[in-house]
């Protein structure tokens, strides 16, 4: 079995949420790769044993592993988004027409995504493409791994567990922490996640 490797991130300076804290969170990350592939190794040795304990072994880890492999991989495109400085969404491309078209305009897109990522509870607000209706969609994943989208392509992914900012604005400042994410976004990086899920 291919083991799963940390990615590395090019995060500077960004607004309102601190070094101290993606450095803690990059450890949450780090956690999310390791146990990935620990359970992995685990399957394999449960896997060896003949017996009803055995099986139900296999079964009961590797209903652990969605868990912990999304919640890797829902990190590497949080991570991904905020890496090589913030930039501007393109005005003519291809992600900004795609938008409108779904919804309606840019703006109003963007209004109901921030009033997603307010959702009660620890998860993810995502933007995801499906290309076989052609269409974003926007949705809410509960803790990393509930409501995921099959065979759906991930666009944007915003952390709202309480790590990603109850460090630098306590649990009242949620709503503050959204928009500095997206004054900290590079649209570029969202931008070739579309192109790439076409």
């Amino acid at each position: 079995m291919q083991k799963f490797e940390e990615k590395k991130f090019n995060i500077g300076i960004l607004k309102g949420i601190s070094a101290k804290n993606i450095e803690e969170h990059l450890k949450l990350y780090a956690g999310y790769v390791k146990n990935a592939n620990l359970i992995q190794n685990m399957i394999e040795q449960y896997a060896k044993i003949d017996d009803e304990g055995g099986k139900y072994s296999v079964a009961e880890i590797t209903r652990r592993f969605g868990f912990e492999f999304n919640g890797m991989r829902n990190h590497e495109y949080y991570f991904d988004s905020l890496s090589g400085g913030a930039k501007e969404l393109k005005k003519e491309g291809e992600l900004k027409r795609q938008i409108e078209k779904d919804f309606g305009g840019f703006e109003g897109w963007l209004a109901r995504f921030k009033t997603l990522a307010t959702t009660r509870g620890v998860g993810w607000a995502m933007l995801y493409y499906d290309s076989l209706t052609k269409q974003f969609l926007n949705v809410w994943v509960d803790e990393q791994h509930l409501g995921q989208l099959n065979g759906c392509e991930m666009i944007l992914a915003l952390d709202m567990w309480e790590h990603a900012y109850i460090t630098d604005y306590q649990p009242s400042g949620k709503k503050q922490y959204i928009e500095d994410f997206f004054e900290n976004l590079n649209w570029e990086v969202i931008e070739q996640n579309f192109l790439n899920a076409q």
